[in-house]
């Protein structure tokens, strides 16, 4: 009797094309996927979906691009103006970090998003992965992308565990670079391809393996699916944390249409302790301005 065959180890060519061509299939029509979005609106979309998921990021995403086309549009306008139209997106402090890159953009690069990726690093508020983004997805580049889908997707057809590490480590990015295409247009479409087979198929819970392009050379399943060894994965609460009293105390000043006084501040949360160590770090983080007479705004600067 013939033994059974052991199944290959995926490799980069094997992977490239059943995932790529999955994503010609089954890709999401979004906004910033569309060329009409520019390297703006990808920019955009990049900060709006860090720890956001798409169906909340769509609407302030649209409204934002109709406000402020263009990175010089934003940097006009007052860091408090871009914290107001964040809205409840949460982390506000990407609005800010947004505002100050379009600015910087304005000065730097006469007000187009530089194509050079050591440029885009450069700017305020981009960090390894949102370069490397806005150079494949906007400019069609050759870079490594690694989102929390990806790192995902990776860990599993390739290492064989069931989640990555908590945070990216050498060995990821090293692997990221071994599977990355050689051609140009081809590493972009695997970039978007495998960070939406993450975000479709190789969910971090109730993965759908039936549907997976690339079920059948996937270490992790051809191990039986181990379970996660390593340390156990919370996650985030929200209810009573000084991240919802922080969304209350900015809920008020984004409604306002000038200076708040504390007393309007207070009624928001019983606690008082919670409630100014929320406020002290809004006003840390550049958020809220503080004026004299007790009165807080949106910072003007």
């Amino acid at each position: 009797m013939t033994a059974p065959t052991k199944p290959t180890p995926s490799t980069p060519e094997t992977l490239h094309t059943p995932v790529i061509h999955w994503f010609e299939e089954n890709a999401r029509d979004l906004p910033w996927r569309r060329p009409e979005a520019g390297p703006w609106g990808v920019m955009v979309s990049e900060f709006m979906l860090q720890q956001t998921p798409v169906n909340r990021v769509l609407p302030v995403y649209e409204q934002w691009l109709s406000r402020w086309p263009r990175p010089a549009d934003l940097a006009e306008e007052s860091p408090g103006e871009a914290v107001r139209a964040w809205g409840r997106l949460g982390y506000p402090r990407r609005a800010l970090r947004l505002h100050g890159a379009a600015a910087a953009i304005v000065e730097r690069h006469g007000g187009d998003v530089p194509t050079d990726h050591a440029k885009l690093l450069a700017l305020p508020g981009i960090g390894e992965y949102t370069a490397a983004a806005v150079a494949s997805f906007a400019y069609g580049q050759r870079h490594a992308v690694l989102d929390t889908n990806v790192r995902r997707v990776f860990a599993r057809a390739v290492t064989g565990v069931q989640y990555p590490p908590n945070a990216t480590t050498a060995a990821e990015r090293k692997l990221a670079r071994a599977l990355l295409p050689e051609d140009e247009h081809t590493a972009s479409r695997w970039a978007a391809a495998s960070m939406e087979l993450g975000a479709l198929i190789c969910t971090a819970k109730n993965e759908s393996c039936v549907r997976c392009p690339i079920t059948a050379q996937c270490a992790w399943r051809l191990a039986g699916k181990p379970a996660h060894e390593g340390p156990p994965r919370r996650g985030q609460t929200y209810a009573g944390t000084d991240r919802q009293v922080r969304g209350r105390l900015l809920a008020v000043l984004r409604e306002a249409v000038g200076p708040v006084p504390q007393p309007a501040l207070d009624r928001v949360w019983d606690e008082p302790v919670q409630r100014a160590r929320a406020l002290d770090g809004l006003v840390a983080d550049g958020l809220v301005e503080p004026l004299p007479g007790g009165l807080y705004r949106l910072p003007l600067t």
